[in-house]
């Protein structure tokens, strides 16, 4: 640990809508020396200090209704997938399962940034404690990584269905599929517990102005008042997670188009890359985006492109995944149909 000087932090800072800017200002600090007298901040309320960056415009307002609308329509996309997947018996298998599941926490995805993002565009006090920042750190990853692993479960759940085809139904049988689901929810929250309980003893001081869209490791850690070398650590594991899920999946689809390939029809190969194809879109968006913002180390971007990236991972992914599912997947197509239009399908059947 080394010494910070003792100063005061202003707290009316002038607000410029230059970049998104995090501006942690501690309210209560709490000096006390050590054996070298050397000072740190125990912060026991801090704030969260935003300026909006978007293409020069002064007026926060003017992005608040298209991101109103992307959160809404995020989360009734999402919801109606869920519902049909629920409501369509046909549906009732374990890929169907993964992917009402994935939607599912896609809408909680999104809830844990997108709601604070529009309130700080029209909002003159862009400020959020340190409890809440470290609230949204911790749902906002944990729920990234629930839906990184279930991503994972889903590229062996279609690997079993292409490659295995005769026992699939006895492998990936209900019981291994709820714990399948179970095991990367509860696995994707409890990782990062002991992460966030560290981060939660730092000590913060410093310029107290990180470039992000919400509140992240990387930026935030970069406040501590203490050895940086954790920094590098965090990296690590993040990048080894990362990696290890991109190696399963992309073993997973070279083995799947190795077989399909081999299928003699060329309406049987369709099919099966049809299955596959959603997926692997998602699986490229999800973990495109992930890997430019966090396997990156030492390496910097510009501030539009950090926001850029930001901006994919957390808003444009979640964005298409309804779309993708719905229009690359006949049977959720109906399935779909049948849920919004339920009379007119009734009719048709009928006649």
């Amino acid at each position: 640990m080394y010494g910070v000087e003792r100063k005061a932090f202003p707290v009316n800072l002038p607000v410029s809508y230059q970049d998104f800017i995090l501006i942690f200002i501690p309210k209560n600090l709490t000096f006390f020396s050590s054996h070298t007298q050397g000072y740190f901040m125990e912060a026991s309320c801090v704030f969260l200090h935003i300026a909006i960056r978007l293409l020069k415009f002064e007026d926060g307002s003017l992005f608040f209704i298209p991101l109103f609308f992307i959160y809404i329509f995020i989360v009734i996309g999402n919801l109606i997938v869920c519902f049909a997947v629920r409501m369509d018996t046909n549906l009732h298998n374990p890929m169907y399962n993964f992917i009402s599941i994935f939607s599912f926490l896609e809408i909680w995805y999104t809830t844990a940034t997108i709601p604070k993002m529009l309130s700080n565009l029209i909002s003159k006090k862009k400020t959020i404690s340190m409890i809440g920042c470290l609230l949204q750190m911790y749902f906002f990853h944990s729920l990234g990584n629930s839906e990184g692993i279930l991503l994972t479960t889903m590229a062996i759940d279609r690997y079993v269905a292409i490659c295995n085809p005769l026992r699939y139904s006895s492998i990936m049988n209900p019981r291994l599929c709820a714990q399948l689901s179970a095991g990367s929810c509860i696995f994707g929250f409890l990782v990062l517990l002991p992460e966030i309980a560290w981060i939660s003893t730092l000590p913060f001081c410093g310029p107290n102005q990180i470039h992000q869209l919400f509140c992240d490791f990387e930026p935030v850690l970069h406040l501590a008042c203490t050895d940086t070398s954790m920094i590098l650590v965090e990296d690590v594991i993040h990048a080894v997670a990362i990696i290890l899920s991109v190696l399963i999946i992309s073993i997973s689809y070279i083995r799947i188009i190795t077989v399909i390939l081999k299928i003699p029809s060329i309406g049987g190969r369709r099919k099966a890359f049809s299955t596959c194809a959603a997926h692997l879109c998602v699986f490229v968006m999800f973990y495109g985006s992930v890997s430019l913002m966090y396997l990156r180390f030492s390496a910097t971007f510009p501030p539009v492109l950090d926001t850029a990236i930001a901006l994919m991972f957390s808003v444009l992914a979640p964005l298409f995944n309804p779309i993708i599912y719905s229009l690359r997947n006949k049977d959720m197509k109906i399935a779909i149909k049948k849920l919004l239009c339920p009379q007119k399908m009734f009719t048709t059947s009928s006649g």
